[in-house]
């Protein structure tokens, strides 16, 4: 069964990365630590508000020393629109701080020591490794990867987790960075969460779901 998932999850690569030659990181950010703050605030929020935010979240606060200086109310102010912004600004304050204190000022660059920062997890891990670096440490979970994940077949579990503990079985290491680009942007364009459009799906014909619903176009 994992032979034909490999194989399944290697067509799914093929016809996205040709549908979506253009996929990259959704949020606009000019270094590691840029990028850093953005995937925290993007935590039950857009991308989309993220990038309005820091549009001037990023040309106040520069460095890891400037959001350490700022008050705290002051930065729940500027992220106020991107919602939990009492423990997004906690969260950016302390990781600022560590990354000053232990790392000099400059984000890690391992799995282990990012996710001493407050606010990461894996999903921030990856996401700033992955795109900062061009290191894949795992594959970036998000709401997209995993509801298109489940609907595919790639995996029965609920857990971002154990879906990325299942994903990385199926994607080849060398796709662990994009593979998630690419179903994000499919997830965005075409299969929605509530009304996904089977019918104009490039993966209809191999997707469980479709043929459950649909019937089998084949």
């Amino acid at each position: 069964m994992i032979a034909d998932k490999k194989k399944r999850t290697a067509e799914i690569i093929k016809r996205l990365r040709k549908r979506y030659p253009d996929a990259h990181c959704a949020l606009n950010y000019s270094s590691p630590f840029e990028l850093l703050i953005a995937t925290i605030l993007s935590a039950q929020c857009t991308d989309e508000r993220v990038n309005v935010v820091t549009a001037d979240l990023f040309r106040k606060y520069r460095t890891p020393q400037d959001f350490v200086d700022v008050p705290k109310s002051e930065l729940e102010k500027d992220i106020h629109s991107t919602g939990f912004f009492r423990n997004k600004a906690r969260n950016i304050k302390a990781a600022s701080q560590r990354i000053i204190d232990v790392y000099g000022g400059k984000i890690p660059r391992t799995m282990e020591e990012i996710l001493t920062l407050g606010g990461v997890a894996r999903k921030t891990g990856n996401v700033v490794l992955g795109n900062a670096f061009g290191i894949a440490s795992g594959v970036v979970v998000d709401t997209h990867v995993s509801r298109l994940s489940q609907r595919l077949g790639l995996t029965d579990e609920k857990t971002p987790e154990k879906i990325e503990r299942d994903l990385e079985q199926l994607v080849p290491k060398r796709n662990w960075i994009m593979f998630p680009h690419w179903m994000i942007f499919h997830g965005r364009q075409v299969c929605h969460a509530r009304k996904p459009k089977c019918t104009e799906c490039v993966l209809a014909d191999i997707c469980p779901s479709y043929k459950l619903s649909v019937g089998d176009p084949a």
